[in-house]
């Protein structure tokens, strides 16, 4: 049987599966890593880190303007987004995508992995 790290792995690469996304990363929410599906040339580790610091401003900025928590937040920039998102309540899932990447595809197929991720970090 599959570790829990091998399997959430493996959900990662489905999700390249999409198209247009580069790379994508399970990150808990103090800013581990707990599984990447991410290039050499990134740092994964810092990846991470920023992702779940850029989420959690958000929650706070957000919350503070009575707002309530967001579902996710998007960077968009010329080379590309940076989509993170709330999997569960242990975990993030990001994703980096191709600057003409079809958002609304790819935001469909993070919120049917983001289930799978809450279910298998119980």
């Amino acid at each position: 049987m599959a570790s829990l790290r091998e399997r959430l792995e493996g959900v990662l690469k489905e999700l390249k599966g999409v198209g247009d996304i580069e790379a994508s990363a399970i990150v808990s929410r103090d800013g581990l890593l707990i599984a990447a599906d991410i290039s050499q040339s990134v740092n994964a580790e810092a990846f991470a880190a920023m992702t779940a610091t850029m989420l959690g401003a958000a929650e706070t900025a957000t919350s503070e303007l009575g707002k309530g928590i967001p579902d996710r937040v998007i960077v968009e920039g010329k080379e590309g987004k940076i989509i993170a998102t709330g999997a569960g309540p242990k975990a993030l899932l990001v994703v980096m995508t191709a600057p003409k990447a079809n958002l609304g595809l790819v935001l469909l197929e993070m919120s049917k992995v983001s289930e799978k991720i809450r279910e298998l970090l119980g």
